[in-house]
């Protein structure tokens, strides 16, 4: 079990994050483009330090894996059995539209599993932190109080939450999982787990690339709040797994009580 007072904590490092973004996003800035031809901006450079240099006055200081860092090389990496991995500004695409769908991503990895996460959307001020054995919170303003979070049985129809910047052939899949009937609610960013772990909404399949920076401090707030994140073999996800940094295709539910590797595991048989 992991201190609730930790995610907490790194909690109020997001929001530390989330205010050097704003200050960026209500004025003009700059779009540069990555070597893998996603955007760049100053917010997600100045939520970078701000995160780095508060994890590292923790005890203990512990590795941090970061969007915008350079990775330690495997080598390295595959001696670590706990560190921090960050995204210091998901959805940089919904940043630049200012659709306000973006967030501040913190995780703790330990034994490659994601074992404390705190996702805060700066727009409206939700911040949603997790950890291992102590639930999922929600709190909707600086200082507001903590409420718990639970994922909902699996509605009929279903709604299952979407990319609204990466298109994708997911209907026919989702289809055999929950039916053909589902509802889409698009989204940006990780607030697609959250939306899932607040009862919002019912699944997220993403088929195609994501990086393990995207989804870890997630996963573990809709683990906690009775969800599952699995690959589409059926097996829970995990982190630090080999060179490279790349997720598996993957479906997060909210309903943990249904048995989704069998049906995961038929759906893809088919």
């Amino acid at each position: 079990m992991i201190d609730l007072s930790l995610a907490q904590k790194v909690g109020a490092i997001a929001r530390a994050a989330g205010d050097a973004i704003m200050a960026i996003y209500s004025g003009d800035f700059a779009v540069q483009t990555k070597a893998d031809a996603s955007p760049l901006t100053a917010a997600d450079l100045a939520a970078q330090q701000v995160i780095a240099a508060a994890l590292a006055e923790l005890d203990p200081p512990l590795p941090i894996v970061s969007e915008e860092a350079r990775a330690a090389d495997w080598s390295q990496r595959r001696q670590w059995s706990r560190y921090w991995l960050v995204d210091p500004l998901d959805g940089t695409r919904e940043f630049v539209k200012r659709n306000g769908e973006f967030t501040v991503n913190i995780a703790l990895i330990d034994n490659h599993q994601s074992v404390l996460g705190a996702v805060l959307a700066p727009v409206t001020g939700d911040l949603y932190v997790a950890a291992r054995g102590a639930g999922a919170w929600l709190q909707q303003k600086v200082d507001g109080p903590w409420q718990p979070i639970h994922a909902r049985s699996l509605a009929q129809p279903a709604t299952a939450a979407g990319s609204r910047s990466h298109g994708g052939p997911e209907h026919a899949l989702l289809s055999q999982l929950v039916g053909g009937d589902y509802e889409r609610l698009p989204m940006g960013s990780s607030l697609k787990f959250c939306l899932i772990a607040r009862g919002a909404a019912d699944v997220y399949l993403r088929l195609g690339l994501t990086s393990e920076w995207d989804t870890a401090a997630a996963q573990c707030v809709l683990e906690e709040a009775g969800g599952a994140v699995l690959d589409l073999a059926g097996a829970p996800f995990r982190y630090n797994r080999g060179e490279s940094l790349l997720n598996p295709e993957f479906l997060a539910v909210g309903d943990g009580s249904r048995d989704w590797s069998a049906r995961l595991q038929a759906a893809t048989r088919d």
